[in-house]
């Protein structure tokens, strides 16, 4: 069935007139970015032209999707708004507090007897506020939202940085804190940038052992980490059109690790397949109505340099598979040029386990194809040397690959199918007993992310990214240079053999079907509904709303920590075993920076206190500093905060008594939740005064009171032997996010108005 048709329909009614609009305001043919943005502004019809980068830009987006681990923060919040239901269309995903330890049926047992006191708070509240509720085991958020939800030319926000998988069905769906979604969620605008645009421009067409994940590897590879910070990746070309809707959906997944705003591609055939194949012919039908609006103008892709700030060009006929890894996604090894490097760099050869599956690729063509290896495998006797796990993408993809034998075949090889949920792509997975001390290994998996620590938490783990069905075969091979292109292998029989080029259907040839999707219909009327919190839970607890930072608390401020090189949000606030106090901010609050690695002693969690000269915790250590009522800064390197949108890695430096936050750069999500919970978020104005910061610093905010958009901060830096350094530091805070820092947070702001 098609949600929410009657939205999408008034979606579709006013994008031809706020188009023709913007192309006139512009003066210039559009991008489709441009036509998605434009006809969701919050004030309607287009009248001004915004600078790409610079503007701050008020939009109003059709929908909002959280999973559990966010949507509690997020939903604790909007409880505290003064509403009686959401604005707009929002849903709620239970995939991310299922650990993956024996096989699909004991692991959703086992987590709903451990969360049972969070699916039953998430299942109210969604009751209460009118929000669809999908239950554990229903799917993987951003797979759900595509069978289900996505639709062309639409705008969604959601409580996850992978949000972005919906452009696969040519939607701009922008990763957000719970904060953002709050907004939206209590019927007010959505700020954000208006972003700058890259093109990547696909010619030729993928064949053979590459496919759709090696794109975005190869353009993880060309932007790194941070190349798309602020920006829209637009699609297009042959290539792109040649590609299937899930496939797209891949690419655009992992935008995320290049930073990118979103990722999307123009309205096409796969796409229009992909909607009635799900159920929503209704949908494709509306949108074949307006499709020259669903894309970019032709001038647009003819001469592409005339419209982006950055076009790329990718010749899907030459490309390769690629491995990328490991401890970051944009460090990229073609098939057939790992063993070297690998020698060089002393990582394991021999691989220990291949994973196939998350919101990335777990799609019913990505098992297919992986199963086309794994079938492979039997014919040609060869027995795997890595141990296999499988996490389907949603229990339609799930039952449907059950119906057409597909897990039938990875389970002959002795593969573990997991839980239609997150499970070790987000640190739920129980490999081991104590990860701290496991051994040095590597594995293979088709996520998006693989920071150290990440999969099962174990430092030493070497992960490798690449498509579902080179995993397969790597995980058959054993071994980290494997080339399914070249080498052969010796099966049971002493012979030499060669693995196929891998086969697969883009959609299931005799149609999805399920039984149970899991989805739960919030009651009209959700007055009535009673949502309890117990007080003394340890999983859940009620906010308190942020208190403002005076100025006078800006002075005398001491160093909590200056963090070291990469330092992400799994760096900020671990995920894992700590997902399970999602909801409890105190509680969480425990696990604050204790992966940042301290630059003065390049130990994790071992910072210095200022009051006794001791070393501690960082989390026990801010904590006494929040008993004298000190204020601290933590400083950090570039790209800070990159990776998951949680919130968490913002509202517990805030929770502790952090009040500002220095750093060379920021990824864009870390950047507006800090904003949100009413902190600084600053950049040095000289990357080199990174270095003058010492481990005994005190900070003084000179000119705090004078807080003003596009004006630096002075900052006097008093060392411990009496000398000083003033440096500036450069912010983006326009006047309503000045507003947000005045008010406490954001919310309280919500709260105010609301008032």
């Amino acid at each position: 069935m098609a949600f929410d048709l009657d939205m999408i329909k008034k979606v579709y009614a006013q994008i031809p007139q706020r188009v023709d609009k913007a192309r006139a305001v512009v003066g210039k043919p559009l991008t489709l970015s441009e036509k998605i943005l434009y006809s969701h502004l919050w004030d309607g019809d287009p009248t001004k032209v915004y600078t790409r980068g610079k503007d701050y830009v008020d939009f109003a987006p059709d929908r909002i999707a959280c999973q559990d681990a966010t949507a509690q923060m997020a939903l604790l919040q909007f409880m505290q708004a003064g509403k009686s239901k959401v604005a707009v269309p929002t849903t709620v995903h239970c995939d991310h507090l299922i650990q993956a330890k024996m096989g699909a049926a004991i692991d959703l047992k086992s987590a709903l007897s451990t969360s049972n006191e969070v699916f039953h708070f998430l299942e109210s509240v969604s009751n209460k506020y009118g929000i669809g509720f999908w239950k554990p085991g229903a799917g993987i958020i951003h797979q759900v939202v595509l069978e289900n939800y996505a639709f062309p030319g639409g705008m969604m926000i959601g409580t996850d940085s992978h949000t972005v998988n919906a452009g696969g069905l040519g939607m701009v769906a922008i990763g957000v804190g719970g904060a953002d979604a709050v907004d939206v969620m209590a019927g007010m605008a959505w700020e954000l940038k208006f972003p700058k645009l890259i093109g990547v421009r696909l010619t030729g067409k993928i064949s053979g052992w590459t496919a759709p994940k090696d794109v975005i590897l190869k353009v993880a590879e060309i932007l790194t980490v941070k190349g798309g910070t602020g920006a829209i990746v637009e699609y297009f070309g042959p290539g792109a059109i040649a590609l299937s809707c899930t496939g797209k959906g891949t690419i655009c997944n992992m935008g995320a690790e290049i930073g990118a705003t979103t990722s999307t591609f123009g309205y096409d055939e796969s796409m229009e397949r992909y909607l009635r194949a799900t159920d929503r012919a209704e949908v494709a039908d509306e949108a074949n109505k307006i499709k020259a609006y669903l894309t970019a103008d032709p001038e647009v892709y003819s001469n592409p340099e005339q419209y982006f700030d950055q076009v790329i060009d990718i010749d899907l006929n030459t490309l390769m598979p690629q491995l990328n890894g490991p401890f970051t996604p944009d460090l990229a090894t073609p098939v057939g040029t790992m063993r070297d490097k690998a020698i060089k760099n002393e990582w394991p050869l021999k691989v220990e386990w291949g994973l196939i599956g998350s919101c990335t690729n777990s799609s019913y063509e990505d098992l297919s194809r992986a199963s086309s290896i794994a079938q492979q495998a039997l014919d040609k006797k060869l027995k795997t040397k890595a141990e296999f796990g499988i996490n389907p993408g949603s229990e339609q993809v799930r039952y449907t690959a059950d119906r057409d034998g597909i897990l039938e075949i990875f389970e002959k090889l002795d593969a573990t199918i997991f839980t239609n949920a997150c499970g070790p792509c987000i640190g739920q997975w129980a490999r081991y007993e104590d990860p701290k001390n496991a051994p040095k290994n590597s594995i293979v998996h088709s996520f998006n992310r693989n920071f150290a620590k990440r999969a099962d938490g174990n430092p030493n783990t070497h992960a490798f990214v690449a498509s579902p069905e080179l995993t397969a075969a790597i995980a058959i091979a054993g071994r980290l240079d494997f080339n399914p292109l070249t080498d052969k292998l010796i099966n049971e029989d002493g012979e030499e053999v060669m693995l196929d080029e891998p086969t697969g259907w883009e959609l299931p040839p005799k149609g999805f079907e399920v039984e149970e999707n899991g989805y739960l219909e919030p009651v009209a009327d959700g007055r009535g509904v009673v949502v309890k919190v117990d007080p003394t839970s340890e999983r859940l607890q009620l906010l308190e709303p942020f208190v403002p930072l005076k100025d006078s608390e800006l002075q005398g401020m001491k160093l909590l920590i200056k963090a070291f090189g990469k330092c992400t949000t799994d760096h900020i606030s671990m995920a894992g075993p700590w997902l399970r106090f999602r909801g409890h901010l105190d509680n969480i609050s425990n696990n604050c920076l204790i992966g940042a690695v301290n630059a003065f002693n390049m130990k994790t969690n071992f910072v210095k206190n200022q009051l006794d000269n001791e070393y501690g915790g960082v989390p026990d250590t801010q904590r006494q500093y929040k008993a004298k009522g000190i204020k601290t800064i933590v400083v950090g390197d570039h790209n800070y905060g990159e990776g998951s949108s949680r919130e968490h890695a913002a509202m517990e430096p805030r929770f502790l008594g952090v009040a500002v936050v220095l750093v060379k750069s920021f990824a864009r999500i870390h950047e507006t939740n800090l904003k949100k919970q009413g902190m600084l978020g600053i950049t040095f104005a000289n990357e080199a005064d990174y270095d003058l910061i010492q481990e005994d610093d005190t900070f003084n905010f000179v000119d705090i009171a004078e807080f003003a958009p596009e004006k630096p901060l002075t900052i006097e830096i008093v060392h411990k032997d009496g000398s000083k350094d003033v440096i500036k530091a450069n912010h983006t805070y326009n006047d309503a996010q000045i507003a947000w820092y005045r008010e406490g947070s954001a919310l309280n702001l919500i709260k105010k108005q609301n008032a």
